[in-house]
């Protein structure tokens, strides 16, 4: 990962505003730090949740709490909890992200 444009810093994730976006069920909160060519958030999703699109976009994802399922437009799915991570290239494998009891991820993409 070739991260540009991001000088040393440190992030308090309390205050950096939450913005809040509805899925088709329930809602996803970012708070986001974005510089150069990427992104770094901290993502809730409320329970339960379940995405309103495929997404292509590359990420790294972890789990800090709750339990998350992605599943991949083939078909295959899979159960992330706390301490689980996955890792997916730009425009590689469109994915779908839901969850029945709520999450907390740090995403890096």
């Amino acid at each position: 990962m070739n991260l540009q444009g991001f000088a040393f810093h440190t992030t308090d994730w309390d205050k950096v505003p939450a913005i809040r976006y509805p899925g088709e069920t329930g809602y996803a909160l970012w708070r986001t730090v974005e510089a150069g060519n990427a992104r770094v958030r901290m993502v809730e999703y409320s329970a339960p949740y379940k995405a309103d699109h495929w997404c292509s976009r590359g990420h790294v994802i972890l789990v800090l709490e709750g339990e998350l399922v992605t599943t991949l437009q083939d078909g295959r799915s899979f159960r992330l909890t706390p301490g689980m991570s996955y890792q997916v290239a730009e425009g590689s494998e469109p994915h779908q992200s839901s969850t029945t009891t709520g999450a907390k991820l740090f995403i890096v993409d």
